[in-house]
């Protein structure tokens, strides 16, 4: 079952089809001249539909001749049937209408990406090369002017640059992104802001608040509005949280020196239980590998 997020990835692009050859532009694929594009059937087969069906089908169309077909697949997770799937799409589609295809993958984790982009060997000579977009080779779309000429696309730049660890540049992507979806009809507007609001870490909403409070702008989502509120909250957790573990982390370098990366990471991913724990332990325990149990 498609999840929730998945189904409005693939609006952005049902919405503005030409995203996608933005995308392949992006990604320096040579796209053959065109003056239209056409969306198509994504059932590749009728023997067994639930296997053989691609998100979205789009032809680059010249003079009412396809010149090129694109397949897109939103991808959430690693999929191990993919691989064997993928190849037949572009078979299929490249039988059927007699012009070159290629696959375009969408992913929003840097993980998924590198999986999506291994190529597909299919036998000795023979492969198949996605091309795949994620947070690393996504367009980062800060200016209004820019985010104005393709909301879509400021949209998807929003939503894979989320959860940057740079959480200043998240919130410039963002809003650029929600600026310029005001000038849209109502409906699409609200849900592009809702979208870029699930999609932001809790930090980078935070600072998504700040800067659009700078811009005097106002929510009309109750959605995003819920959001926004929501992200306060968690701040406030989270900055509860992160002070806690800095403590023991210092803690742990008074009494053992200091503390190797690993060990460091290993903490900053403890769960709460584990840091209870840990915070008895380290007062006590002889040895920092003693202190640490289980997360060394």
């Amino acid at each position: 079952m498609p999840s929730y997020l998945h189904e409005l990835l693939l609006v952005l692009f049902r919405n503005r089809s030409g995203s996608a050859a933005d995308l392949l532009r992006e990604l320096d694929v040579q796209l053959p001249p065109y003056d239209a594009i056409r969306s198509e059937s994504s059932d590749f087969t009728d023997l067994n539909p639930a296997e053989y069906r691609a998100d979205l089908v789009l032809f680059l169309m010249r003079e009412s001749e396809e010149v090129l077909g694109v397949i897109m697949e939103v991808q959430l997770s690693c999929d191990e049937d993919k691989p064997y799937t993928w190849p037949a799409y572009i078979a299929n589609l490249r039988s059927r209408h007699r012009c070159p295809v290629c696959l375009l993958v969408i992913t929003i984790e840097d993980s998924v990406a590198r999986w999506a982009g291994k190529p597909i060997e299919l036998g000795p000579g023979s492969r198949c090369e996605p091309w795949v977009v994620g947070p690393s080779n996504t367009p980062v779309i800060t200016e209004l002017r820019h985010a104005q000429n393709n909301v879509e696309l400021a949209v998807l730049s929003a939503i894979e640059h989320g959860k940057n660890p740079d959480v200043a540049l998240a919130a410039r992507i963002a809003s650029a992104a929600i600026v310029a979806s005001a000038d849209i009809d109502d409906e699409r507007s609200r849900l592009y802001h809702d979208l870029i609001q699930i999609s932001l870490s809790v930090s980078a909403r935070t600072a998504l608040e700040v800067t659009m409070n700078s811009l005097g702008y106002e929510y009309q989502s109750d959605f995003a509005r819920r959001y926004v509120a929501q992200g306060k909250a968690e701040g406030r957790v989270e900055g509860r949280q992160e002070g806690r573990i800095e403590l023991i982390l210092r803690q742990l370098a008074i009494r053992f020196g200091s503390l190797p990366d690993r060990i460091q990471t290993c903490v900053r991913g403890a769960q709460n239980d584990e840091l209870d724990t840990l915070a008895e332990r380290l007062l006590t325990a002889p040895t920092l590998e003693q202190a640490l149990g289980s997360l060394y």
